[in-house]
């Protein structure tokens, strides 16, 4: 019986995985680049910022991955680290990567390492005063945010905005955004840390990580 009930969850899972791939290849990537394109066409940079802030708000809202972490982390710590905050940590983070990405491909004299070499600098600065708990909590939510919704909708959101800004390159202006979503997160993820640590007092951190 347990063999069997084995196989069916299998079964069930591949036929989950296929209907999700199929959905994301035909409607994700097409949506994301026609309305990346039409509202970068409209020249309007607030405006790009603002819907590419809002799209990684909810998009990593949408992510499967995400809700299993914060799930996953609230239940460890006993509820001590609860996981609205650490959901509110991720979508702003993710947001801003968005905005931050749309930024980029506006501004031709934005390159992809004016963020990722000090974004990472400062990550790993913030990691010498990060209690331990949310050091890790923060690199495994930079890879969970980085899923699949961030490499279809995000990725082909931004290849419509490259394609439609004049002077930008969608080979060179377009990638690297998934890069951001995972660098961003890592950063706010962090600096919610650094908020509990104020709040709570080193000890706190310690028992729970304990």
């Amino acid at each position: 019986k347990a063999f069997r009930a084995i196989l069916k969850g299998l079964l069930y899972t591949l036929i989950g995985l296929i209907l999700l791939l199929v959905g994301v290849n035909a409607g994700f990537l097409d949506v994301g680049s026609v309305v990346g394109y039409r509202l970068a066409a409209k020249g309007n940079a607030p405006l790009l910022l603002s819907i590419g802030f809002i799209i990684g708000f909810l998009t990593i809202l949408a992510e499967p991955s995400v809700h299993v972490l914060t799930h996953q982390i609230e239940d460890i710590t006993s509820g001590y680290v609860r996981r609205p905050l650490v959901l509110a940590a991720l979508t702003i983070g993710v947001g801003l990567s968005i905005s931050l990405s749309m930024l980029r491909i506006i501004s031709p004299g934005i390159q992809f390492w004016h963020y990722i070499i000090p974004g990472y600098m400062i990550a790993l600065i913030l990691t010498r005063f990060t209690p331990n708990l949310f050091v890790g909590i923060a690199f495994d939510a930079g890879t969970v945010a980085s899923g699949l919704m961030a490499t279809t909708f995000i990725l082909s959101f931004a290849q419509g905005a490259a394609g439609a800004v004049e002077g930008a390159n969608v080979l060179v202006d377009a990638f690297g955004i998934v890069a951001m979503v995972t660098l961003v997160p890592l950063l706010t993820v962090q600096v919610l840390g650094l908020i509990f640590k104020t709040k709570s007092g080193e000890r706190s951190l310690e028992k729970v990580d304990g």
